[in-house]
């Protein structure tokens, strides 16, 4: 047995790319870029910042949810699980795309805040499921604290 956990922060490189299928279940998808800021060593070689992509995939409810309050340029937090599918190209060759299958997203950035209250510019805080209360994060909690 092992475990399958990933957890990212980072920004939204792409508007999501929603897909809605026949019986209602719905697939969103994204890239994230998570960066490793840049130092320079002590002999004074520059390193610097590592950007690195994620194509994530969110389904259902919080597929949904990503559709309608997630944006490029937003910061997530995100869980779950790396998975790797192969396909074969136009020219037939056998290419391999790793995908972040969400389990859990939590909005970061602000929410715009309108001139008026009430006008509908600001965003509501969205919850996918309910969880008990004085429990740890579960599965597409969408509040805007960090779990730690």
């Amino acid at each position: 047995m092992g475990i399958n956990k990933v957890i990212l922060v980072g920004n939204v490189g792409q508007e999501p790319k929603v897909t809605y299928y026949e019986g209602g279940s719905c697939v969103a998808q994204l890239s994230l870029a998570t960066t490793e800021k840049g130092y320079t060593l002590q002999s004074g070689i520059q390193v610097p910042d590592r950007t690195e992509w994620h194509n994530l995939i969110f389904r259902n409810r919080l597929g949904e949810v990503v559709e309608k309050y997630v944006h490029k340029g937003d910061k997530l937090y995100v869980e779950g699980k790396i998975r790797t599918r192969s396909y074969d190209d136009q020219a037939g060759a056998k290419r391999y795309v790793t995908e972040i299958f969400v389990d859990v997203m939590e909005m970061l950035s602000p929410k715009p805040v309108s001139p008026q209250q009430g006008a509908g510019m600001a965003v509501p805080p969205v919850q996918a499921t309910a969880k008990p209360q004085n429990s740890t994060p579960v599965q597409e909690n969408l509040t805007d604290d960090l779990p730690f």
